[in-house]
Order: C-alpha cells, then structure tokens, then sequence
C-alpha cells in the first residue's frame, strides 16, 4: 500500500487561449431578421416532431369554416301572380304619402300610385298597391277592406288588381261577364273567383259590389271571362251552386270590352248591373 507524499503535486497550468479564438467565441451570432427567426422556429419544431412518436405529435385544431354572408333575395314570384291591390273611392287630398301610410304598418308594401288625370293633374279617386307577395295582398284585401280609413269617415275599398300599379292594359280581347246574385254576405272577390277559376281556366276577374258607405256587400257581383264558350257554361253549370253558405242565381251581364283602371272597371259593368239585376 503506498503512503501519501507529502508534496502537494503543482496544478496544471491552463493553455493559453489564441486571442482571435477567443474573439470568436464571445462573438455573438449575426442578428436575424424576423423571416430568419421564423423559418429557424419552424426547422426547430419540425426537428422535434420527427424525434416524437406519431401519437404525440401535435394536433392542429381544425378551425369551423365560416359561411358566406346570406343576403335576402328579393321574392320570387311568377309572371302570373297578382301582387297588386286596387284601391277606390279615394278623397282629392288621399295621395300617395297618406296611402302609404295606411298600409305601413304590414312592412310588405313595395310600391303606391293614385292614378292622376293627365290634363288637370287632379286625382282620379283610385290607385295601385303593390305588394311583396300575393299572399301578403290576400290579408291586406280580407282584414282591410269595408274598414275605416284613418283620419277619416269613409271605408277602404279595395279590389284585386288585374294590372300592376301604372301599367297599361295590352290585351284587347273582349270580356264576356255574367251577374252572381243571391251571394252570401262573408263571399269576396277573392272567395268568387276562387268559386269559378278552378273550372273556368278563361276567368279574368271577379267584383261583389259593396256598400261605398258601409263596406257591407250588396249581396251580388261580376264574373268576367275571356272565352264566351266558358261564360256560357257556367251560366248553366254554375247556377244554384253554392258559393259559400248560400246557392248562386247567375244571370247574363252585359259584354264590356275592357278598360284600364278600377274605377272604370266599375263603370264598365253599371250597365252590367242594371242587366243583371232586372234578370
């Protein structure tokens, strides 16, 4: 066993450094753009995960795509859907602004037009409602119609409209009209033509003449047709059949050719009246 000396052995000198090795050393590295600093970040992440097993790669949490914006087209409706309302027996001081707002409150309302004579620039006493849908211009037609008018002692009177508002008839062909009495006092236009469209493809139009005062139907109306074979048919086929509650009598009317505006529909079918009421 050998014995400690007692000379402490000398310790080992360090080696001298080059200057210029040293130099370098403490050097700091170049700086690195922000380009340089990202793509060694992604080398460093990709190093990582290749040193990993599968299971515990990291998972990259899908994001939910986001849809379009949905914008809200306009209604699409066919080139044979009645979208238009007529509206009569208006006051000189009923315009367009006071109209639009009677019917403000449904927020379907596209477009209003009082018809204006073209030599006075008077109102002619009736105008156009147009609306977004026809389903809209049916509840418009059964809640408003025969009701007051605000700020006034008059009632709405209201029709379907077989042209839109300003538009001009382009069809010449003549009418062939019948006279529906004995009509029940709930029966519309709507409920009238309802009664005879289904069998008669050639119906143009139908009319329960009411009450200017009241609003009240007078128990009769107007068929019009625009096959004289079809008018005549129904004559036969239709009376006594019920429409609504109450069994038809239907007589001939007097044959008007057509005329724009539904005042002088109205006009149009006096002369029909007193045929058919005389029948």
């Amino acid at each position: 066993m050998m014995q400690q000396s007692g000379v402490v052995p000398p310790q080992m000198a360090p080696m001298p450094i080059d200057p210029q090795q040293q130099q370098y050393q403490h050097a700091p590295p170049p700086p690195m753009n922000q380009q340089q600093w990202m793509m060694l970040q992604a080398q460093q992440q990709q190093s990582q995960a290749a040193a990993m097993p599968p299971q515990l790669w990291p998972q990259q949490v899908p994001q939910a795509a986001v849809p379009p914006p949905q914008y809200s087209a306009s209604p699409a409706s066919g080139s044979d859907e009645i979208r238009s309302l007529w509206i009569g027996d208006l006051q000189p001081w009923m315009d367009e602004q006071y109209i639009n707002t009677c019917f403000y409150s449904t927020g379907e309302l596209v477009s209003v037009k009082v018809i204006r004579n073209k030599q006075t620039g008077q109102l002619e006493g009736y105008g156009f409602l147009e609306f977004r849908s026809r389903a809209t211009a049916e509840q418009v037609l059964q809640t408003y119609n025969g009701t007051l008018m605000p700020n006034s002692e008059q009632n709405f009177r209201l029709n379907w409209a077989t042209l839109g508002a300003g538009e001009r008839r382009t069809d010449d062909s003549p009418d062939y009209t019948i006279f529906v009495g004995d009509l029940a006092a709930d029966v519309t236009d709507y409920l009238l033509q309802e009664t005879f469209k289904p069998h008669y493809l050639s119906v143009k139009g139908t009319k329960v003449v009411t009450d200017r005062t009241t609003g009240r139907s007078k128990g009769y109306g107007f068929v019009r047709f625009g096959d004289e074979t079809e008018q005549m048919r129904a004559m036969s086929e239709m009376n006594g059949a019920l429409c609504s509650t109450r069994p038809m009598r239907i007589g001939p009317a007097a044959t008007k050719k057509p005329i724009g505006g539904g005042q002088q529909y109205e006009k149009g079918h006096r002369e029909a009246l007193i045929s058919g009421a005389c029948n």
